[in-house]
């Protein structure tokens, strides 16, 4: 005789994914949708930038499970990556609502979020990304930058050194992790001046050696400000980073007018204005 399959009740719990952004500075950027978010999850896994935040998020949540322990000195970050997806996609198939916490926006240099995102929604389960206030917005406020005004590049500092990339020095060049600069083995927390003065060896390709260059961090609590060095760009390697700064380099050239297409653009407006006549 056929077993009987009972297909399972349409009011079966499904288990659902929220991605959320907590913004750069402690309490001052979370959003009301974010908070949302992890007020009404079950379980909440957090990525944050310290263990104070970590402490303060504890008390908007009585189930907040910290993603850190995960790292380890000489383990591959992809491992790490791919184990914060597992742990949190473990839960969402169980039927819970999961949030993953993200310090800054969850977007933004997180691989993580992106790769739980599309394996939940590859699943059948919803998924949803709630953006958050990044390093890169902070970025622009605390060092006074309009990314409309000479056009901006976004690189992250090792695919300067990887891949043959073209750089447009009329405009700013934001580098981030240039901390971890050159590390291939993506098991490393820092890497060495020696790293650094490759990545100036390729800057100055298209930087003189005296251009000044600006070394950021934003502020992660109400109580600090953000961290501003101004250095030569030669004297890059000699500085102290990690994965937290960036380095901003200003435009090192004006922008040089493209007149054949200025001049084709006068050519249409003239017709426009002969055409309306």
């Amino acid at each position: 005789m056929d077993t009987l399959t009972i297909p399972p009740s349409n009011g079966a719990r499904r288990g659902s994914l929220a991605c959320v952004g907590l913004g750069m500075t402690l309490g001052s950027h979370l959003t009301p949708l974010a908070r949302s978010h992890i007020e009404q999850a079950d379980v909440v896994f957090a990525a944050l930038s310290d263990g104070v935040v970590e402490l303060w998020l504890e008390r908007m949540h009585p189930d907040v499970r910290s993603l850190h322990p995960y790292y380890a000195e000489g383990k591959s970050r992809r491992v790490t990556y791919q184990q914060w997806v597992d742990v949190m996609m473990t839960e969402v198939r169980a039927g819970k609502r999961v949030c993953g916490v993200f310090y800054g926006h969850p977007g933004v240099f997180a691989w993580s979020p992106h790769k739980v995102i599309e394996v939940a929604r590859a699943e059948g389960f919803h998924a949803h990304m709630e953006p958050g206030i990044s390093a890169e917005d902070c970025l622009y406020a605390d060092l006074g930058i309009d990314p409309g005004r000479f056009g901006c590049q976004h690189f992250e500092a090792s695919q300067l050194l990887f891949y043959e990339r073209r750089i447009d020095p009329t405009g700013y060049l934001v580098l981030w992790q240039v901390g971890l600069v050159g590390d291939l083995s993506l098991t490393r927390f820092t890497t060495g001046s020696a790293y650094r003065q490759v990545l100036v060896d390729v800057l100055a390709q298209d930087y003189p050696l005296d251009h000044e260059v600006l070394i950021y961090a934003a502020a992660t609590l109400p109580i600090q400000r953000p961290d501003i060095q101004r250095v030569a760009l030669r004297d890059l390697p000699t500085i102290a980073m990690t994965a937290k700064e960036t380095v901003v380099l200003p435009p090192a050239a004006p922008l040089k007018q493209n007149r054949l297409i200025r001049a084709r653009l006068a050519a249409l407006d003239e017709q426009l204005v002969a055409e309306s006549a």
